[in-house]
């Protein structure tokens, strides 16, 4: 390949030619490690393609590597001690060209050890910690070696909708949402980026006491069954914070809104109920209820056409209530209102609502596993299992949802988190931390020294009969996150309602008391099924039914004349016309054709 010319690429450009590529490759990467050029350059030769690339682009994701020079790692013992002494850091290895951080690109020449009793005389790197083989997220999670590849992904969603303390200065935010978990725990199982990152320090979720066990079908699939006692002793309980805001806006021509009471004669007046929860400003106050509809910022604004503001003689001012009220299906207490000014001197008025949520039918869980659960039953505490210590599970998860996830990292945490609890420590999962055996067998050891069997197996008595399971129950600690998707927030019910103006259709999503679409598919089962009334009822009737005047002639839709009382087709003046009942939508369709200058017909049979 010497003789052929390679391709140079610089950020996915190309530049020229080498003529001796790995030669090239070679000086370039001897400069980065000296220093010469700088350590943001990755380059990658591909020999078979004969293309060599140099990125230099922001956005690319980089790992540290320790290099390897003639079978031998330049991190030496030396280096070691002074860097854990603190004489050095970890930038002082990567300017003297000890560790260099490597793109997925350049990935692609290196040869790494993952330990130095790894190395052969073909290595070029060994890894620096091979725990960052897994992203930050996923290393505050315990065993993650040991779960498939697709939990990861779902693990690190779950974590990042969690709920818990987001910020310790939470009352002092006004943020559009916010969810805050009433008792927050650390976890049993801790991992080292867990402790480093200083998460402990506020963390979303608690310790849970797990058994893997059915409860009379309840728990099928991912739903899982939770002790109404746990519930009640603030077990997931959280509060949900909604801000809502407004301002005084100015208008040209002098006119502004102003925060007050609407008068009954201003336009899109709510009635007095709607504003009685109001102080004399028009501003609610701190510690007040509030239900869906009541008005927190009272408002006038100016009319929005000049012409609509001249009354009678042009005196009297017109006005429009434009308040803001609680939205539909919330409910809450006011936490607290502040009362502020723009840079241009223009008065805001912030309302924070706040409201209790106790976990119920519908809400999700999740632990650290990708493992995801919708509570399906609350349980009273005498009906749940028990076992002979008297400890009475706080959730109970199907044994189904373990094989096939292969998420034995949860299997493994509960081992490690009831070894944990029953004596006092926090025990650790960072991944690639030691052998899974010789740690399961640890965990085995700390439970046997007080009394548990060393699988986490336990005899389990039914609440309701009293007798004692044929088999033993996995029973263990997990740490479980309450997920903010709670039913409270998504529950949606009408009967009639709002159209939209285009389709006549009902209007769509929770906000705007929407209905729930019915679309291609659940059409198509009622068309698999045959029934036709059914569908019709649903496609029609109960969505964009509408009646037109056809005419027999031609096919177009007419009108009727109430002038002349009769029916006129605008294309040939006949007025023999038939009424027909059709879909709205359709008759949308045969505008937006007629709009491309293609005259659409609709032929009757008689």
């Amino acid at each position: 390949m010497a003789d052929k010319k390679t391709y140079l690429h610089l950020n996915g450009r190309a530049i020229g030619f080498i003529e001796e590529p790995a030669k090239f490759v070679s000086e370039v990467r001897q400069a980065r490690r000296k220093g010469q050029i700088s350590g943001e350059v990755n380059i990658v030769y591909f020999e078979k393609n004969g293309e060599i690339h140099i990125n230099t682009d922001r956005g690319r994701l980089r790992r540290p590597y320790i290099i390897v020079e003639n079978g031998k790692s330049k991190m030496t013992d030396e280096l070691m001690g002074k860097l854990k002494k603190k004489e050095i850091n970890f930038n002082y290895l990567q300017r003297s060209g000890i560790i260099e951080y490597l793109d997925a690109e350049e990935e692609e020449n290196a040869y790494v050890a993952l330990s130095e009793k790894d190395i052969n005389e073909k290595t070029t790197h060994t890894e620096a910690n091979y725990t960052s083989i897994f992203g930050l997220t996923i290393n505050t999670s315990p065993f993650p070696e040991h779960n498939a590849l697709a939990r990861h992904a779902m693990s690190a969603n779950f974590i990042k909708q969690s709920e818990g303390l987001f910020a310790t200065n939470f009352n002092q935010r006004f943020d559009s949402r916010g969810f805050l978990l009433y008792y927050p725990q650390i976890p049993v199982v801790t991992t080292a980026s867990y402790n480093s990152t200083g998460l402990d320090t506020h963390p979303s979720g608690q310790n849970f006491v797990v058994a893997i066990s059915t409860y009379y079908g309840y728990n099928m699939a991912d739903a899982i069954v939770v002790n109404k006692a746990a519930v009640d002793r603030g077990m997931g309980r959280s509060i949900f914070y909604k801000s809502y805001s407004d301002e005084e806006r100015r208008y040209p021509g002098g006119q502004k809104d102003r925060f007050k009471i609407p008068s009954p004669t201003a336009d899109g007046y709510m009635g007095e109920h709607a504003y009685s929860k109001l102080s004399d400003d028009g501003i609610i106050e701190p510690e007040v209820s509030v239900k869906e509809g009541e008005v927190m910022i009272g408002k006038v604004a100016p009319p929005r056409f000049l012409e609509e503001n001249i009354g009678a003689g042009g005196l009297e001012e017109k006005m429009r209530d434009d308040s803001t009220a609680l939205k539909t299906g919330e409910t809450g207490k006011v936490d607290s209102v502040i009362l502020t000014e723009t840079s241009g001197a223009t008065k805001i008025v912030k309302v924070r609502v706040r409201s209790n949520r106790i976990p119920e039918k519908g809400d999700k869980f999740a632990s650290r596993h990708g493992q995801k659960g919708v509570l399906a039953l609350i349980v009273n505490q005498e009906d749940m299992p028990f076992s002979e210590t008297g400890i009475v599970p706080d959730l109970l998860l199907n044994p189904h949802s373990i094989p096939t996830r292969l998420t034995f990292g949860h299997l493994m945490e509960m081992l490690a988190g009831k070894a944990g609890a029953v004596n006092g420590v926090h025990t650790d999962g960072t991944s690639f931390a030691g052998d899974g055996k010789e740690r399961l067998a640890q965990y085995g050891e700390m439970l046997k020294s007080t009394g548990f069997n060393e699988h986490g197996d336990e005899v389990l008595y039914d609440g309701i009969t009293g007798v004692p399971f044929k088999a033993k129950v996995f029973t263990g600690v997990v740490y479980y996150n309450r997920l903010y998707h709670m039913v409270s927030n998504k529950i949606q019910v009408r009967s009639r309602g709002k159209v939209q103006i285009l389709t006549h259709q009902p209007t769509e999503g929770k906000a705007r008391q929407g209905a729930l679409r019915f679309g291609e598919m659940e059409r198509d089962a009622l068309i698999g099924h045959g029934a036709s009334l059914l569908l019709k009822e649903r496609m029609l009737d109960q969505s964009d039914k509408t009646t037109v005047l056809i005419c027999k002639e031609c096919g177009e839709i007419g009108y009727y004349d109430h002038i002349k009382r009769l029916n006129v087709c605008p294309l040939d003046g006949n007025s023999q016309l038939v009424p027909v009942e059709i879909s709205y939508a359709f008759k949308v369709l045969l505008d937006e054709i007629k709009s491309m200058h293609i005259m659409p017909g609709i032929r009757m049979k008689e």
